[in-house]
C-alpha cells in the first residue's frame, strides 16, 4: 500500500508539472496610465492614458477595503474625477479595456 501511494505522489507530480510546461509565460499587459495627479489628491484626480486611436477605457476607483466607488466608463486620453464625495484615504484605480481585461493599476492619496 506505501508502494502505491508513493508511485501515485509522483505520477501527479510527473502530470502536474508537465501541464505547468505546457503554458507559456503570460503576455505583459500595455500600461495605458501615463501619469495621475495630483497625489495626494484633495478634490480632484486627473489621469492621462496612452493615446490609442479608436480605443475608449473604464476607470474605476475602489476604496482601499474593495468597495467600488466610482465608475468612469469610455475614456480615450484623458480625464478628471471629482473626489469631493469621497473620504480621506488610499484608493485604488483599475484601466479596463474595452474587453473588460486589467491593463492597469495603482494606488493613490486623498487628503482633506
Amino acid at each position: 500500500m506505501r508502494i502505491f501511494y508513493i508511485l501515485l505522489s509522483f505520477t501527479l507530480l510527473i502530470a502536474t508539472e508537465a501541464k505547468s510546461q505546457v503554458r507559456g509565460p503570460m503576455p505583459e499587459p500595455d500600461h495605458k496610465v501615463i501619469k495621475f495627479y495630483p497625489n495626494p489628491a484633495v478634490s480632484y484626480i486627473t489621469f492621462e492614458l496612452a493615446r490609442d486611436a479608436g480605443k475608449t477605457f473604464t476607470l474605476q476607483i475602489f476604496s482601499f477595503i474593495g468597495r467600488m466607488v466610482k465608475n468612469v466608463p469610455e475614456i480615450t486620453d484623458k480625464a478628471t474625477v471629482q473626489l469631493s464625495d469621497l473620504t480621506r484615504g488610499l484608493y485604488t484605480f483599475q484601466i479596463k479595456d474595452e474587453e473588460g481585461r486589467t491593463t492597469d493599476s495603482g494606488i493613490f492619496q486623498i487628503i482633506k
